[in-house]
């Protein structure tokens, strides 16, 4: 079977949705079908893409073109011309977020990852809400399988979008080897909150939470005002995954707060390195959590700082419960998932 993937949003620096692609193109290729990673990018972005699927074994067809976003989207609208004019005949073709170009046959494929741009408007960027909205609409009237990162959003994109559920495919995250409870641990007495700065995240919260204790805030600036300003908070940035690895096994507390999610990757990533987790009790967040993570109201600050003590008191217990609900997330069950979908 010949697999056409489209990998656009790895053409900026990777956050959980590239993270997913990233993954999901690690386990498909494993396969023995043939798997081809697709995105028009500019000569910057193209770079990217180059970097996150260094190690993965499929074939590159990455375009370079001046405006990418532009193109991606003119191309999107008008409707031509198919795919397979670029890439030749395919079996599949599966599209992001970013362009939704037509195709004359094959079975054609979306993800959602969550509709944060339908529900919440105004967490977004106004071009982000424009290009997912369309992207929602067209997927839900023209898609043969819409694959999603949990039943929680499953059953968003049936009752939002008025998708068939015969349609819809759970694909749940996997867990990448580099989070293990071996290798180095970051020194320090520190919480750790782990998400792109946005008003979604609901770092403020965790910030109130932790008055007095050293809150370390991995993650990339998306917005132009950023909360993370106390002084018992240190901003770390975006990190690669060993430093992330590394700062999840040195926290005494992974506090994941955010008030709606597709999925919660950090979540498992920080279970899989041996670390207790509080997380949001939104229940975006119950696939993820299982009934390992201490949960907490996200409005609450001081629910959260009463969750963080508890994580921290049963600590002993937690640790192996969250590893070994880890393990269930694998790239490998992944591409079985998006396999089985496009059968």
């Amino acid at each position: 079977m010949r697999v056409v993937v489209d990998v656009s949003p790895l053409s900026h620096p990777r956050s959980g949705v590239g993270n997913y692609i990233r993954g999901s193109l690690l386990g498909l290729a494993g396969t023995g079908n043939e798997i081809v990673a697709f995105a028009p990018a500019s000569a910057g972005g193209k770079r990217l893409i180059e970097a996150s699927l260094a190690g993965i074994a499929a074939e590159r067809r990455l375009p370079t073109v001046p405006a990418a976003h532009a193109v991606r989207t003119l191309w999107s609208k008008l409707g031509q011309p198919p795919v397979e004019r670029v890439l030749g005949s395919l079996d599949v073709f599966h599209f992001s977020d970013w362009m939704y170009p037509p195709q004359r046959g094959g079975l054609r494929s979306t993800m959602i990852h969550d509709l944060v741009p339908v529900h919440y408007p105004e967490w977004v960027h106004t071009r982000t809400k424009r290009m997912h909205r369309a992207k929602y609409a067209h997927a839900a009237s023209a898609c043969d399988v819409i694959i999603v990162n949990s039943r929680f959003t499953g059953d968003d994109v049936a009752a939002t979008l008025g998708v068939p559920r015969e349609r819809i495919h759970v694909a749940y995250p996997g867990v990448d080897a580099v989070y293990t409870t071996d290798g180095p641990r970051a020194e320090g007495d520190y919480v750790l909150a782990v998400g792109t700065l946005e008003p979604r995240k609901n770092l403020a919260n965790a910030i109130v939470a932790l008055r007095g204790r050293e809150l370390r805030v991995v993650g990339a600036r998306v917005w132009g005002h950023v909360e993370a300003q106390a002084e018992h908070v240190t901003w770390l940035g975006p990190l690669h995954d060993e430093e992330l690895a590394r700062q999840m096994r040195g926290a005494s507390v992974l506090v994941y707060p955010s008030r709606f999610e597709g999925f919660g990757m950090p979540i498992v990533e920080a279970m899989a390195c041996g670390t207790p987790v509080v997380a949001s009790s939104h229940a975006s967040l119950d696939e993820a959590s299982g009934d390992v993570a201490v949960r907490a109201d996200p409005d609450d600050p001081e629910a959260i700082a009463r969750a963080i003590e508890v994580a921290e008191a049963r600590r002993d217990e937690l640790v192996p419960r969250g590893v070994e609900h880890a393990r269930s997330f694998t790239w490998e069950a992944n591409a079985r998932a998006h396999l089985e979908a496009w059968s």
